[in-house]
């Protein structure tokens, strides 16, 4: 008997392992291309499920494509369905799985068009389905004329709203990076723009403090702030429309509401499914990605909790830069590599027109809340040196452990090369470093980058003395 011939023959008959993606954005498509990259579709045969109409894009550009910053909404695809079919992933757009059967290894799909359904089995399966805007309990939330803006989708439909409407009022309720994006883009669009925010200044991500700098800026664009205000219902009009968004106090008249109070991790599959989810709604996993107690699954991007560095604990944080992250580390697992995700520290970044926002690890009440003593310390000082020509100011916020003097956290506000610089602390978080170390840094100095002493270098002097004084 020929055996090379008998093995060649198995081989032929052999089945590809099947990873099946629930969600085709950014950590579910990075995920998708990196486990082709490790094995190809003789190996491993990828299927992912996408319920929009696009995939693979930046969700982090749609309030500057909203705005006019960005002129086509094709600028925001990092890679079309098509590229992703042609590299032997099966994409499926306007697909939705509507259940996950861990048991039998496989998942319900639902064409959104024609009401199909179909079971897909899988070896492995990815969960990616991201996160959902908070759409409050109240009257008047799912009217037409208001909207959340996560997807693509979401941002077309809000644009064609725009466009079909013919007033000029726009209010956004909440105030965090997305409400004060979109708010940016709705000045730019010529909207005359209300912030309602149940905080007491806008960018709860920041301590009020620094907070106030920014409602200080938003204002001097000609945006109306209504901080400490819940708003309780919005009213609608004959045609059903949205026309104000009302308040304990007030009512603010708008032909078109957006909501920008945040997100929630999209875990209703999950959750029904029996899989563990933490105290923020998230799936847990552990290091390499995997759904906890669960060898083939995994799941990562904004449906996911991730540890904080800093304080230890499990956190949920929605940006695209962990879920590409996420995705390459599920895509090498998956494909049979090993890649692990330690966790963030969380650093952010955002804009209001040329006022710039940064943070990176805790605020005062993230240090209390884990338990920390620490001092905080905030300077004033300029972009550049400042004599140099264009030289703006900047605020720097620091956190630092009491006694042991480790950097906790820090906020920035300014105008140019201030939101770049919080990555110098995001490094020196990373690396558990004092704010004493971070006096030594070997920053680059020449007059129009920069004073003499780097602004997070002369914050973290200021902590370095007060971590020393006596309690």
């Amino acid at each position: 008997m020929n055996m090379s011939g008998a093995k060649r023959g198995s081989e032929r008959l052999s089945v590809p392992e099947r990873l099946v993606v629930i969600g085709g954005d950014a950590a579910g498509m990075s995920a998708a291309s990196q486990a082709r990259r490790m094995k190809g579709p003789g190996e491993l045969e990828i299927v992912a499920f996408e319920r929009g109409h696009f995939a693979s894009y930046s969700a982090c550009g749609i309030p500057y494509w909203v705005g006019g910053d960005v002129a086509e909404r094709d600028s925001l695809i990092a890679r079309t369905p098509e590229e992703h079919r042609a590299r032997g992933i099966d994409l499926r757009l306007r697909t939705e799985v509507t259940e996950i059967d861990v048991e039998g290894q496989r998942v319900r799909a639902r064409d959104v068009d024609s009401g199909d359904e179909s079971w897909t089995s899988y070896d492995k399966l990815v969960i990616a389905t991201g996160a959902r805007p908070i759409r409050p309990d109240m009257p008047g939330a799912d009217a037409p004329g208001v909207h959340g803006v996560q997807t693509l989708d979401d941002g077309q439909a809000l644009l064609d709203t725009l466009a079909r409407t013919r007033g000029r009022r726009a209010v956004v309720v909440g105030a965090g990076y997305i409400g004060v994006e979109m708010a940016e883009a709705l000045i730019n669009r010529g909207y005359e723009v209300t912030v309602v925010n149940r905080g007491r200044e806008p960018m709860a991500t920041l301590d009020p403090d620094m907070g106030r700098l920014v409602h200080e800026a938003m204002e001097g664009l000609g945006i109306t702030m209504v901080n400490d205000a819940e708003v309780t219902k919005i009213l609608t009009g004959d045609d059903g429309r949205a026309r104000a968004v009302v308040t304990d106090d007030a009512e603010y008249p708008a032909d078109v509401v957006v909501l920008g109070i945040g997100v929630r991790p999209e875990t209703a599959l999950a959750r029904a499914a029996g899989l563990p989810l933490g105290a923020h709604g998230g799936l847990l996993t552990d290091l390499a990605m995997r759904v906890r107690g669960h060898e083939n699954i995994w799941a990562g991007g904004d449906c996911v909790e991730v540890l904080d560095l800093v304080s230890g604990q499990e956190r949920h944080i929605a940006l695209g830069t962990h879920a590409n992250k996420h995705g390459q580390v599920i895509g090498t697992n998956a494909g049979g590599g090993y890649a692990t995700f330690p966790g963030v520290v969380g650093t952010a970044v955002s804009k209001v027109c040329d006022l710039e926002i940064a943070r990176t690890g805790l605020r005062e009440k993230d240090a209390r809340r884990a338990g920390l003593q620490f001092e905080s310390v905030t300077i004033e000082s300029t972009s550049r040196a400042g004599y140099y020509p264009g030289a703006s100011p900047m605020t720097v916020k620091m956190l630092a452990e009491r006694r042991t003097g480790r950097l906790l956290g820090v906020q920035i506000v300014g105008r140019e090369g201030a939101g770049k610089r919080v990555d110098i602390a995001a490094v020196a978080l990373t690396a558990r470093m004092t704010v004493d170390q971070m006096t030594a840094l070997d920053l680059g100095y020449a007059p129009p980058f920069s004073p003499v002493w780097d602004p997070v270098l002369v914050a973290a002097r200021k902590a370095s003395k007060a971590v020393q004084q006596p309690t």
